[in-house]
């Protein structure tokens, strides 16, 4: 079993899942097989990915999929979450590819668990619009439709933040728009379209529907008071701008006014009873007053008429995206969570946890995960209701403006031949999970 100082990792509540998480544009390929999403535009266009590398092949698990199955299977874990690409379904036969998933997962006694938007928007599509909203919830209904019968948990949208800040505030990702504080709309739409998916999804019988929402503790970076102000509004824009309309059916003080449309109507749409609550976490944020220039900072540059500046967590190790490593901060974004939204607050689920390190013998992210995990347990025992953990990620990947720069998988995949080679951290998973199996 994992040790930390020959300490065994604490078992988990009976039932708990364990997973690993992948997305469609990262990993799928076969870009001839479906519709153009955003993500083909801005890899086209010279300058937006760092290696000028495309998704177009990436790990071709459109065709390789039954290893990957395998590797899956080998790996003990009791649930996968997928990403499935609305383009690939938009282009008539894509959910044959999904059936196909499904089924064999389902053979390998690994639960399916799709994500229904991962970022790769149909590119005729705007998350500016409100009518793309309606666009989801009519493809989340020909996917439920589809894989119902077979898929019993659901998630609707990953990391709305995160599409709307790099995709539509800042530019560095697809579409590559650089509105700012314009970018606001974006967010409501997909809040919006969350809503509407998960009445879809209900329409169609579903009873386990989560979000995948990435979330972090926000750091003053002092105490001074410009340094205070600058990171809470930092918090509202990263965690409480998401989480507070589908939790508490309402947007923190001062941004309602800001959305578009008629916003009380929408957010009795968008607080949709959830079955859970998806948190994707990798770093708190050390964040003070704005230093007048711009900033780089984990491979993004942070314009210098933000209100706020992000700063480097002093005293810690880095990734090799330079993301520090700090396990504590799980914990306290977990029982922050569930202080700030008490019964308002579903059971949670970690949808990601990662970290992106070179080579085979990876044993950085070895002491990465089983930090994680260990703050994971620390935050059950503190009496948050934590349903399951997913590691980011099965596969090395396309790792968006990074190209194939960073590696996050568990398992390594060679870009030239494809061929997978699990990594020391998926041998120490698989040890973790088998003791946490039940026993007799």
């Amino acid at each position: 079993m994992a040790t930390d100082a020959g300490n065994p990792i604490p078992r988990f509540p009976a039932g708990f899942l364990w997973g690993v998480s992948t997305s469609a544009h990262q990993i799928e390929g076969g870009a001839d097989e479906r519709e153009p999403s955003v993500w083909d535009a801005f890899t086209a266009t010279p300058g937006r990915v760092k290696d000028g590398s495309t998704a177009d092949v990436a790990c071709d698990h459109v065709h390789r999929h039954r290893e990957d199955v395998a590797l899956l299977a080998g790996l003990g874990v009791n649930a996968y979450r997928f990403s499935v690409s609305w383009p690939r379904v938009r282009s008539g036969k894509g959910l044959d590819f999904y059936d196909r998933l499904v089924d064999d997962l389902c053979a390998a006694g690994v639960r399916p668990v799709p994500t229904l938007f991962h970022w790769d928007l149909p590119a005729d599509l705007d998350w500016l619009e409100r009518d793309t909203a309606e666009h989801f919830a009519e493809y989340v209904s020909l996917v439920a439709g589809r894989l119902g019968d077979r898929v019993t948990k659901w998630i609707t949208l990953n990391e709305p933040a995160e599409h709307t800040l790099l995709g539509h505030a800042l530019g560095v990702h697809a579409p590559g728009k650089r509105l700012l504080f314009d970018a606001l709309p974006v967010a409501h739409h997909q809040l919006l379209a969350h809503g509407l998916a998960v009445r879809a999804l209900r329409a169609a019988g579903a009873t386990d529907i989560g979000v995948a929402n990435s979330h972090g503790p926000t750091w003053a970076a002092s105490r001074e008071a410009a340094d205070v102000e600058a990171a809470e509004f930092y918090d509202l824009l990263l965690n409480r701008l998401f989480a507070d309309p589908l939790l508490l059916g309402r947007y923190p003080d001062g941004i309602g006014e800001l959305m578009p449309g008629d916003v009380e109507a929408d957010l009795k749409v968008i607080a949709e009873p959830l079955d859970w609550y998806g948190i994707n976490y990798y770093a708190p944020t050390r964040v003070g007053a704005p230093q007048g220039a711009e900033i780089e900072f984990g491979g993004v540059t942070m314009p210098a008429e933000l209100p706020f500046s992000v700063r480097e967590i002093e005293g810690r190790p880095v990734t090799d995206f330079g993301w520090p490593v700090v396990p504590e901060g799980l914990t306290e974004l977990l029982t922050t969570f569930r202080d700030r939204y008490g019964d308002r607050l579903p059971p949670v689920v970690i949808t990601e946890n990662g970290c992106s390190y070179p080579g085979v013998d990876d044993q950085d992210r070895i002491a990465y995960l089983d930090g994680h995990v260990r703050a994971l347990h620390r935050a059950v025992e503190a009496g948050v209701d934590v349903r399951g953990y997913f590691v980011w990620s099965l596969l090395d990947n396309f790792e968006w403006a990074e190209g194939y720069a960073r590696r996050f998988g568990l398992v390594h995949v060679d870009f030239g031949t494809l061929e997978r080679t699990p990594k020391a951290s998926y041998h120490w998973y698989r040890e973790l999970l088998r003791g946490q199996a039940p026993t007799a």
